[in-house]
């Protein structure tokens, strides 16, 4: 190779090499300044609290303070949102909740939840349930559905939003029981239990957010969703239990903003990973009978591309697809 080739090629890396430095500097010194974590559902619930834990555990990881940011409303789907307009480079990131693979047919998108995203890390699920008020008329399932089908329409339950896993699930039950509810939507876990223990509401379907208001001995459990019976709740049957073949536990996790560079998502993962392992996470989940759930950010990826065609077939089913 000419002497002169040579040079040229050279050259050539090195313009390469400064075109490039910023973005690896960056990744190299991430973070440099505090990440703000966006969170489906409003303070004081289940999901507020557990997810502050493992974002103040993150902060010790990271040197740097992950900050909750609570954007509560449509059905758990604004922070996925927001990745949306968020810079691709890790100082935002999001709680992603399943009713986001729901999205794009209920509602039109200008973004795809698939492409849109860089799935970071899954972290755990809700344990689910039905709950009604310690005074309620309703003493098991039983008396709940015959008090359904003596009043179509009348029974009135909440969830925290429409088209969330509590809401859709509950949808799929009253079909396979054939009866007809109505439904309330709430922001979030904290609103729809003062809505359920003020009498507002004959019925809540939630994650176990209900638990400190049981344990009260101001609500009744009527069944809960897991494959098997709670620690917490032991008298409380599963849905399979009482006949309908569902197990319902919605794993939710972290996603960032679509391009955001692999090292950082790394860095991300591996802080996030950490920080759902220490037992001070453990047991703020615990307190709701939840667990950790960890994916790997190409096994949630995965998960994602999966339950979007899963969650295709039930909202088509209930009817509650969008119009072309």
């Amino acid at each position: 190779m000419h002497r002169r080739s040579v040079i040229s090629l050279g050259a050539a890396a090195l313009a390469c090499a400064a075109v490039l430095s910023p973005l690896a500097a960056q990744a190299q010194g991430f973070p440099a300044r505090p990440v703000k974590l966006v969170i489906a559902f409003p303070a004081g619930g289940p999901t507020d609290i557990t997810m502050r834990q493992l974002a103040d555990n993150a902060s010790k990881i990271l040197g740097q303070p992950v900050i909750i940011d609570n954007k509560p409303g449509a059905g758990g789907t604004l922070p996925a949102q927001a990745l949306q307009s968020s810079p691709a480079d890790g100082y935002t990131v999001a709680q992603i909740p399943l009713g986001v693979f729901r999205l794009g047919y209920t509602t039109k998108l200008n973004w795809d939840p698939i492409k849109d995203i860089s799935y970071v890390i899954n972290v755990t699920g809700y344990a689910f349930g039905v709950v009604v008020p310690a005074e309620s008329p309703f003493k098991t399932w039983a008396d709940f559905v015959a008090y359904a089908k003596a009043n179509p329409g009348a029974l009135t339950y909440g969830s925290t939003g429409n088209f969330t896993s509590p809401h859709l699930t509950m949808e799929t039950v009253a079909q396979k029981a054939g009866i007809k509810l109505q439904h309330v939507p709430y922001k979030g876990s904290a609103d729809l239990m003062q809505a359920v223990v003020g009498g507002h509401l004959m019925a809540a379907a939630d994650s176990t957010g209900f638990a400190p208001q049981v344990e009260a001995g101001k609500l009744r459990v009527l069944n809960t969703w897991g494959a098997t019976r709670l620690a917490k709740f032991p008298d409380a049957p599963t849905l399979k239990e009482l006949g309908y073949d569902i197990v319902q536990n919605s794993p939710f996790g972290i996603g960032a903003p679509k391009g955001t560079p692999p090292e950082v998502v790394k860095k991300l993962h591996d802080a996030f990973k950490q920080a759902m392992e220490e037992p001070s996470y453990v047991a703020s989940l615990g307190r709701y009978d939840m667990l950790p759930n960890y994916m790997s950010s190409a096994e949630y990826t995965k998960f994602a591309q999966e339950t979007m065609g899963k969650e295709k077939v039930v909202i088509e089913k209930l009817g509650l697809a969008k119009a072309p």
